[in-house]
């Protein structure tokens, strides 16, 4: 069977996977949990194998530890499966009831998307995620992972397949696809395949887009920034730190610093030895090149559009909130951005002005993330302006329907005006 008959297939039975009860899809989790746990050293096998073959490809540190799934990986995700299972159905809500006229009734019911396309990098853990995500909002879903994890993939796709048929939900609900080829013959399959969802760097997701008559929802880049706008060491120093160098490859590390010039005297000195501390690389403007030692040249314009993904961070010095404001918006990507703050004038400006997915106050950029939002994981991160933006949860593989349920009306009788609309919520 070709790929495209295969699809096809997928396509036929996603209604059937719409309606899958939430019992159902809850057991499916619950046995992809158990059965990860029970196949783990063979899964842990298959990442030493992924593992070994990078090292022999020089990859660097931060890659390394994407792709690592060890003990740690495997908690984290069946604490997700565990999360995802204890969350309502996302399916099959009633979010409008209005009486248009006497027995003539209109709901707005939410239900899955159908085929989803997701395209990820080379972190396993997003496999299990992101299947999850898609079994519990009843979407089938084509799954590619980066080719550096190819064995780990296809070792916790197979852990998954196999848990979900036996939960007796549809087997073709899932499809892992390995190598770009198929991936491009999958962008062209428009009329089976509802939704592409892209992880990686601004190039590929824009070649996706640019590839395909398929809706895309994904983000490019994680250029993050946080505006210190108050002086206190306690809060700045260690927020900063941790959105920095908790994960700086993820794509909610921050990147950018934005310090008020008044305050900046005495919060860039303890700040930057703190970040250096923490083996950052602190890069400035010329302004803040005046105050504390930066490494490079000074930075400016253009400069402040990049994504580091690195124990590397910028700063500039601004005005005041406003500026802070006009830079975010202007540089930034429209994905998390955080003011640490004593002002509650300033927040409330920042949170009303800044046009991004997640505005943050006196907290880490890094909270950006599915799990940490309560949504059991993320099938990723949305920074247009659709129905999802955000980490992408549940109610964001969601879309609904309208359902009418009458009682011999016909439209006629309203056009000449034999019958008139009487709406009433309900």
């Amino acid at each position: 069977m070709t790929l495209s008959e295969t699809v096809h297939e997928m396509k036929l039975v996603s209604p059937r996977m719409a309606a899958a009860a939430d019992a159902d899809k809850n057991r499916a989790l619950s046995a992809i949990a158990e059965a990860l746990q029970k196949r783990k050293e063979e899964i842990f096998a298959a990442n030493r194998q992924d593992l070994a073959e990078a090292a022999g490809k020089g990859v660097g540190e931060q890659i390394v530890k994407r792709l690592t799934f060890d003990e740690h990986k495997l908690r984290a995700c069946v604490e997700g499966l565990q999360q995802l299972s204890a969350l309502p159905d996302p399916v099959g809500r009633v979010t409008l009831k209005r009486r248009l006229d006497d027995g003539l009734v209109l709901k707005r019911v939410t239900s899955p998307i159908g085929v989803i396309g997701v395209i990820f990098e080379a972190r396993p853990d997003a496999m299990v995620q992101i299947a999850g995500l898609c079994i519990k909002s009843g979407n089938c879903a084509i799954l590619k992972g980066g080719r550096e994890a190819e064995h780990t993939n296809a070792a916790l796709f197979e852990t998954i397949l196999q848990a979900v048929t036996e939960a007796s939900l549809p087997e073709k609900c899932l499809l892992r696809v390995s190598d770009h080829a198929e991936i491009d013959e999958v962008l062209r399959l428009d009329k089976d395949v509802d939704l592409i969802i892209p992880r990686g760097s601004n190039a590929f997701v824009r070649h996706i887009m640019e590839n395909t008559k398929i809706p895309v929802m994904g983000h490019a880049d994680g250029i993050c920034h946080i505006y210190i706008d108050t002086a206190d060491e306690g809060k700045v120093l260690p927020i900063v730190v941790d959105a920095k160098t908790q994960y700086p490859a993820a794509c909610n590390a921050v990147e950018t610093i934005l310090v008020k010039r008044e305050i900046a005297g005495r919060i860039l000195p303890p700040l930057v030895q703190a970040l250096r501390a923490a083996g950052v690389s602190v890069r400035g403007d010329a302004e803040t090149a005046a105050i504390v030692p930066v490494d490079g040249d000074a930075l400016a314009g253009e400069d402040y559009r990049h994504e580091y993904g690195d124990l590397i961070i910028a700063c500039r010095i601004v005005a005041d909130v406003d500026e802070a404001i006009e830079h975010i918006n202007t540089y930034g990507s429209h994905h998390t951005d955080a003011i640490l703050t004593d002002d509650d004038a300033a927040a409330e400006r920042f949170f009303t002005l800044v046009d991004s997915a997640g505005v943050y106050r006196d907290c880490s950029t890094r909270f950006a993330d599915g799990f940490r939002y309560g949504f059991g994981a993320e099938v990723g991160i949305s920074t247009g302006k659709i129905h999802a933006r955000g980490p992408v949860g549940l109610e964001g593989l969601t879309v609904y329907r309208y359902l009418m349920e009458g009682s011999g009306q016909c439209v006629r009788d309203y056009a000449d005006g034999t019958k008139q609309f009487h709406f009433a919520d309900l």
